[in-house]
């Protein structure tokens, strides 16, 4: 490597890390904003223009706030967690492309590094679980092992599905196969298979089991504050942009399609521009499934995860194996698959919760317990 690619690299990755530190200050205020309009509050409104400047006075009460160190914390895996969870959520972003010209590196095997990159934060949970040497923090680590272990599954089979239509592994290469049409007219299935289990990777409601306030209070990240509390909150946010650009990438055409004209700087301007108005709006989908559907119960999860969405990645691959090998029509796999996804969607309906018998509490009104004093003392 020449001292010049070095020089281009290095500034690169600092131009990258600055743009993705902005990406996540707007993240934190249109999310707030967000559930507010949800919920019918007005949100930050005190901090600057209609609260524009809350993320920033969050950044500096987070990084001026006292990092408190449990005395029982196993101190080498306590720091080094937040930077097992974050930097991987970085170097994900070394391939990934916002326009043909706009990526840090293109890999011919892109697909397959963000696959690999993209399971090593679960490390970085468990590792905040044990450094804390928290019973709730352990528990919300191994949580978070089941859960990123469960979902990675369908996750790459849906990442493969795609990677088998555009014959690469090159992202570029995807985004070019689609400029007619994006992969979501041909898979549904897979971009419903990909987005659930992204958002389930994401931990982010209403797969937040690990770090569940009212169960686990905090989860692995129960023992921290300050600077490093806030490398967590950076990853997850960080996260949170990689999967909805993963979704325009892989589904909605990227940058393409239709195709931008002009050429040179404003055909780049323009793909860029483009691209981040498809990120923009799935990232509101996001939000609004985070302010509409209440947090799964660890075994709800758990089902949904291995009774459903593993056997319907294994179909969808299937189905798009089929109609390649024979050669048959795409429209065919597009038919397919909304018969995947209408099963899928009707086995949700008939059958949201699970067999398995819940030990709750039963509420007994006084005029059954008049009529039938027996049930007091056999709920007793």
């Amino acid at each position: 490597m020449t001292s010049l690619q070095v020089v281009y690299y290095t500034l690169g990755a600092a131009a990258l890390l600055g743009f993705l530190s902005l990406v996540v200050l707007v993240l934190t205020w249109a999310e707030r904003k967000a559930l507010a309009r949800i919920q019918m509050r007005m949100g930050p409104m005190r901090v600057g223009l209609h609260g524009t400047l809350q993320p920033i006075a969050d950044g500096i009460k987070l990084f001026t706030k006292e990092d408190i160190l449990p005395s029982w914390a196993d101190r080498r895996v306590y720091w080094l967690a937040p930077v097992a969870v974050f930097v991987p959520a970085l170097l994900l972003w070394v391939t990934l492309p916002m326009g043909r010209d706009l990526v840090l590196r293109n890999l011919e095997l892109g697909l397959f590094y963000i696959t690999a990159i993209s399971v090593l934060s679960v490390m970085g949970l468990v590792m905040a679980g044990w450094g804390s040497a928290n019973k709730y923090a352990m528990i919300g680590g191994l949580r978070a092992a089941g859960q990123l272990v469960s979902y990675e599954i369908p996750f790459i089979m849906a990442i493969v599905a795609v990677a088998m239509l555009a014959q690469s592994l090159d992202i570029t290469k995807v985004v070019d196969a689609q400029a007619n049409f994006g992969y979501a007219l041909i898979q549904p299935a897979g971009l419903f298979l990909f987005l659930t289990a992204g958002l389930a990777e994401l931990g982010r409601t209403p797969f937040d089991i690990h770090h569940a306030e009212s169960e686990v209070v905090g989860g692995p990240f129960v023992e921290y504050s300050g600077a490093h509390w806030a490398a967590f909150f950076l990853a997850e946010y960080l996260n949170t942009f990689t999967v909805a650009a993963l979704t325009v990438l892989l589904f909605l055409g990227g940058w393409r399609w239709p195709a931008m004209p002009f050429d040179g700087l404003a055909h780049s301007t323009l793909s860029l521009a483009w691209f981040l108005v498809k990120t923009a709006l799935v990232i509101w989908l996001i939000f609004w499934i985070r302010g509409t559907f209440p947090r799964l119960r660890i075994d709800q999860l758990m089902s949904f995860g291995w009774k459903l969405l593993v056997p319907l990645s294994f179909l969808n691959i299937i189905a798009t194996a089929v109609v390649l090998f024979y050669g048959w029509p795409l429209w065919s796999l597009t038919f397919i698959s909304l018969l995947l996804l209408g099963g899928t969607v009707y086995v949700i309906f008939r059958n949201p919760g699970t067999d398995m018998r819940r030990e709750t509490v039963s509420v007994i009104s006084a005029r059954d317990l008049r009529r039938n004093p027996t049930v007091d003392a056999a709920d007793a």
